[in-house]
């Protein structure tokens, strides 16, 4: 081939050069374009799958979550069986919420596009619900009118396995279009994937042609290749957040602590469940309002303002909240409040975090009473020795005036009076010992006629003329088993509550005595204290015997009266009721066991026991008012009386002739030797000698055996 032929080819062989350079660089920007298409629409493909992924999920999720909790433990079908067992109101009122609740949830789900499935599992739950609906007047007629449990299940149960299996079919349909949408990301991914690697072999093929594209190519390789494992790293982030979120959100609602989360405006964005269960209150009803409404008012403002600024500086605050429930109840809560940051270290958010300690509150409470009784109970008995030396004179000496006195006057009345009064503080003495001590009684048969006469008899001297007081008994010789002067004290402080009721009004108290026969046929005694005073209110009947509770006002009344009455009679095995009708006045009902010895022989065996004429006594008392009184009515009585102030000078003088005391009374409580190391003197030297024991102080517990 000659040289001509050479250089006539060259411009055709760079022709054909040209043009299949053209034509592959046609092809390679046809197939560029194409790869760019496809791998445009398959990223599209990958958007669209994952926004319809995003919001249904997310939006489906929230309405099925709402059905699932409406639908299972503590929702609508946990309380109406609840409230079908057990009829108390508080299950009616969130069954109340639950249903509007579940109303507006599925007003919310008809707004989406339904499919047939979801549509027909929809009406089988909404139909379940409405059946438990329209059956909740029934229940509410059934708690009315007190039917049994299990007839009430009978007539308002529901079958609402259907509605669970439905519930599942949803959730299930909604994970079988989650996975298809999933399916369809993935599928997008590995088609993009594909076409990348269609790309680089179509690149590599024409790399002859152009290293350009073929960088252009690898570039764009590289950055679909790092796109794609962004997203898929962004899908699996999101997948392990759902999974920590939804632990989060299980942990928050489970807890045992109340958590509400506010904003800096202090108003509430989240409560959780605890929360709702102890102040009452749905989440819908406190969002957007701020924990005022909680306050119930008895706690001083100065906490609050502290609390303010606190938070204010960033600090956390802890305290005992004093809360009011939506029904009016008050109840503690522990409180800890921290400030929650942002990313830049600002205050976004405050949370509280409580603990209800209501019932720690009422044990501490419980506890400073019991403290606080207990100092009672030491003060009365101190004050108790000196009151009653001093009450001892007085009635010592009124009964020797009454002895030297004429039979009627008014110096006997004016006797009498002063014996009453006297009487009246003593009673008072004990009824603070017997409510603050709770001092054992001494039940012995007693003749209930003689009692209630002496009551009267006092009464009459120091109640108005405007109050006449009538007694009926229905015999003269009935008898009970009681505590003598308990009894009286009893009878004489109801009485006197009565006079107070009628007041300055004409009225009436009468006590009626009869027996009644109990269960077991055994006889009692019914004593009632009747008035035609203005009554007690129904509301109040039921605290009428609790420790200080009382009607009066400040410096009027102490609250013990009755509860001091509850506590004898208790003591006394009787039981004491109240009843206040309709119309005026008040009956108080006290029970008590009747005596199964007779009066006859009572009196045969007081006669059996009476000793013989003493000669000599001595007596023993470190107060000596006291012991004059006592020594003056011994002797008035003919008794020889050798009196003591001191115990130690009265051991030596008993020491010295043993065989001519015939009695020895001593006081229990003296400083220098009591009573009980006197007694044990007395039987080393006289073992047969008898001895009384007294004291103003309190009960003597003394073991009788080692003095014997």
């Amino acid at each position: 081939m000659n040289k001509h032929e050479t250089k006539q080819r060259m411009p055709l062989r760079l022709l054909i050069s040209g043009i299949g350079a053209a034509i592959l660089l046609f092809a390679t920007v046809i197939g560029g374009i194409y790869l760019g298409t496809q791998t445009q629409q398959r990223f599209n493909d990958v958007e669209v799958s994952w926004q319809a992924y995003s919001i249904e999920a997310e939006q489906r999720g929230k309405l099925l979550s709402r059905i699932r909790v409406l639908l299972g433990y503590g929702g609508i079908i946990h309380n109406f069986k609840n409230y079908v067992l057990r009829q108390r109101s508080d299950y009616l009122n969130i069954l109340t919420i639950q249903f509007d609740d579940f109303n507006s949830i599925i007003k919310e789900y008809r707004l989406n596009n339904l499919s047939l499935l979801e549509e027909k599992n929809l009406a089988i739950i909404e139909g379940t619900i409405a059946k438990y609906q329209s059956k909740l007047p029934l229940a509410q007629l059934a708690a009315k009118e007190n039917w049994s449990a299990k007839r009430t299940d009978r007539l308002v149960k529901v079958d609402d396995s259907g509605a669970l299996e439905a519930l599942l079919a949803l959730e299930q349909y909604w994970r079988n279009r989650q996975q298809i949408t999933t399916n369809a990301i993935v599928g997008a991914v590995d088609e993009g994937n594909q076409l990348v690697r269609v790309g680089f072999r179509y690149m590599a093929g024409l790399v002859i042609v152009t290293l350009t594209l073929l960088l252009l190519f690898y570039l764009l390789q590289s950055e679909l290749r790092q796109t794609i494992r962004l997203l898929s790293n962004e899908l699996n982030e999101r997948k392990i957040a759902q999974q920590i979120a939804k632990k989060f959100h299980q942990t928050v609602e489970q807890s045992p602590a109340t958590i509400i989360i506010t904003n800096t405006k202090r108003e509430i964005e989240y409560v959780n469940k605890k929360f709702s269960k102890l102040s009452q209150y749905t989440s819908s009803e406190v969002i957007g309002r701020t924990p005022s409404f909680l306050q119930s008012g008895e706690m001083p403002k100065e906490a609050y303002s502290e609390m303010h600024e606190l938070l204010a500086k960033g600090e956390e605050w802890r305290g005992t909240f004093h809360n009011k429930k939506k029904d009016g109840e008050k109840y503690w809560a522990k409180t800890t409040i921290l400030p929650l940051r942002d990313d830049d270290g600002n205050i976004s958010h405050f949370i509280g975090l409580g603990e209800d300690v209501t019932h720690q509150r009422k044990a501490q409470e419980q506890m400073a009473r019991a403290q606080k009784m207990e100092a009672v109970g030491l003060l009365a008995s101190g004050m108790a020795h000196d009151i009653n030396n001093v009450l001892t004179t007085i009635l010592g000496n009124v009964h020797l005036a009454q002895m030297d006195a004429p039979k009627s006057g008014e110096f006997t009345q004016e006797l009498e009076q002063i014996e009453i009064a006297a009487k009246r503080a003593r009673n008072l003495v004990s009824q603070v010992l017997n409510f603050a001590r709770r001092r054992p009684s001494e039940p012995t048969p007693i003749k209930i006629d003689a009692s209630i006469k002496e009551v009267i008899r006092l009464l009459r001297a120091s109640i108005q003329t405007n109050i006449k007081i009538k007694h009926e008994i229905i015999d003269d010789n009935i008898m009970v088993t009681a505590d003598p002067t308990r009894l009286h004290q009893v009878i004489m402080n109801l009485c006197s509550n009565a006079a107070e009721a009628i007041g300055a009004n004409d009225g009436e108290i009468i006590i009626r005595v009869n027996h009644q026969a109990t269960n077991d046929k055994k006889q009692q005694v019914s004593i009632k204290i009747i008035d035609n005073g203005p009554g007690i209110p129904a509301k109040i009947q039921k605290k009428i015997f609790d420790p200080f509770f009382t009607t009066k006002g400040l410096g009027k009344g102490t609250g013990l009266g009755l509860s001091v009455v509850a506590n004898l009679v208790e003591e006394m095995n009787g039981l004491i009721s109240v009843n206040c009708g309709s119309k005026k006045g008040c009956c108080f009902e006290i029970l008590l066991p009747q005596s199964e010895m007779k009066l006859d022989e009572i009196t045969e065996n007081l006669r059996l026991s009476k000793k013989e004429e003493i000669a000599t006594i001595m007596l023993i008392d470190d107060e000596p008012e006291v012991v004059a009184t006592c020594a003056k009515i011994l002797r008035r009585n003919n008794y020889n009386i050798r009196a003591f102030t001191d115990p130690v000078l009265a051991i030596r003088a008993f020491q010295a002739d043993p065989k001519s005391y015939a009695l020895i009374i001593t006081d229990f409580a003296m400083p220098t030797m009591d009573g009980e190391k006197v007694c044990q003197s007395i039987r080393n030297l006289h073992p047969n000698c008898p001895i009384i024991i007294y004291s103003g102080y309190q009960p003597i517990n003394i073991e009788l055996d080692r003095l014997q």
